[in-house]
């Protein structure tokens, strides 16, 4: 293929016989001879470089030969598709009878333009990837610095503040204690499986206990193994068949929010994940205190009043980040947020923010156009748990949206300069 290709003809031939390569090739150049006239020869074609070498694959299975044969063309696309009409008059190859039928014409320029088009795709994708916004920075600094609090109590994963803390919340193993680090809970220890160590045993002893277990049969061994040994004040338990591991941080401070007593698991006499969705309606209603913390009304302060006790007796002696922003679970205000609470919670849904990352609309995802199409106020940002596919970004363009945030990536054709679609993940 040169440089002046357009077009490639795709024609497939069957011959009723063993026929070679050159006889293909002969049959070609001598059987169009003169049949369009000296302009659209062949040979007088390929000596002004507008149609290339003809490629000819074959292979002979009983008898018959089967094969493709490729041109390329840099003719105009009537000449073209006349010269690949030609290739069907051709009745015979070598000694034996064939046909010649073509299977298509492929546009190279429109090829090229698709590899531009995938490969821009994936370069912006890097980009964007590597392109961290200062709410990212700060998220991402804070995140590393929780993970890397993690320590150990008696050989076990704990968080730096079980040693001296008033309250303990109890996991499974370490990624549960990593992820609760990375919501800012730092009195969390794992058992590492449903054999009680004698250290956790006789820390519970000593301190307000909850145990925050996965939402499974395994949960419920280690609640009842954990009961056995040592003492339990408060029970929370992931959603029905979700790992504490996996939960997003809104998913984590529901379920230390709807924290049960023990005893009232206890005394229902049926597995503790049962009781999840009976959670909210036992919650006890008394104030939470949270000691020691500098900012009491940061994530971090909430996560640790929520993994102590209530009642207003007990605290949790959990230590804030004094950097970490001032905001309401429930209610988020960082973008960051908005993205864990419409993506990280597979809520199927779209939320449009202002310039002050305040809700404008939200909705279910596959009314994204229509939400965007028809706000009064102009959205700045949109979070979307869904693909962020062509339309999307050019009603985003139409509305003025700078920032797109989606679960997954769609293709464009082409993307405006002006959204900057990003991926959460």
């Amino acid at each position: 293929m040169n440089d002046t290709t357009k077009y490639l003809i795709h024609a497939n031939i069957t011959a009723a016989g063993v026929v070679e390569r050159n006889d293909v090739v002969g049959a070609v150049f001598g059987q169009t001879e003169g049949l369009l006239g000296e302009e659209m020869d062949l040979r007088t074609l390929q000596d002004s470089k507008k149609v290339g070498r003809i490629d000819v694959e074959i292979e002979s299975e009983g008898g018959r030969t089967f094969g493709e044969i490729t041109i390329a063309s840099g003719l105009d696309r009537v000449e073209t598709a006349t010269l690949a009409a030609a290739l069907e008059t051709i009745e015979q190859v070598g000694p034996c009878r064939a046909e010649i039928e073509v299977a298509n014409i492929e546009d190279v320029r429109s090829a090229k333009r698709r590899e531009v088009v995938e490969r821009a795709t994936e370069i912006l994708a890097e980009f964007e990837a590597e392109s961290m916004g200062i709410e990212d920075v700060v998220e991402t600094v804070r995140q590393k610095a929780r993970v890397a609090d993690i320590s150990e109590y008696e050989g076990l994963p704990a968080g730096p503040r079980v040693a001296d803390s008033d309250a303990i919340v109890v996991v499974e193993g370490r990624a549960d204690v990593l992820q609760l680090l990375k919501y800012g809970v730092k009195n969390a220890i794992a058992v590492e499986g449903t054999d009680i160590p004698e250290s956790v045993a006789d820390l519970t002893g000593q301190r307000t206990v909850t145990a925050f277990l996965d939402g499974d049969r395994g949960g419920d061994l280690i609640l009842k193994e954990l009961s056995q040994v040592g003492d339990v004040d408060f029970v929370a338990i992931a959603p029905r068949d979700r790992s504490v591991e996996d939960l997003s941080r809104g998913e984590v401070m529901t379920a230390l929010r709807d924290k049960v007593p023990f005893e009232t698991v206890q005394a229902a006499e049926s597995p503790a994940h049962a009781l999840a969705d009976q959670a909210k309606a036992a919650r006890t209603d008394g104030a939470t205190t949270v000691e020691s913390s500098p900012s009491p009304e940061t994530e971090t302060a909430e996560a640790a009043a929520l993994a102590g006790g209530e009642g207003g007796t007990e605290t949790a002696v959990t230590e804030a980040d004094p950097e970490t922003d001032t905001e309401e679970v429930t209610a988020p205000t960082t973008l960051s947020d908005h993205v864990e609470a419409v993506i990280g919670g597979d809520s199927g849904t779209v939320r449009l923010l202002d310039d002050d990352g305040e809700v404008i609309a939200d909705g279910p995802a596959s009314d994204a156009l229509s939400l965007v199409e028809e706000s009064e106020q102009r959205p700045r940002t949109i979070v979307l748990d869904g693909e962020c596919t062509q339309k999307v970004v050019d009603v985003a363009a139409q509305r003025g949206v700078e920032v797109v945030v989606a679960a997954s990536d769609g293709e464009y054709v082409k993307q405006p300069t002006s959204v900057q679609v990003r991926i959460a993940g």
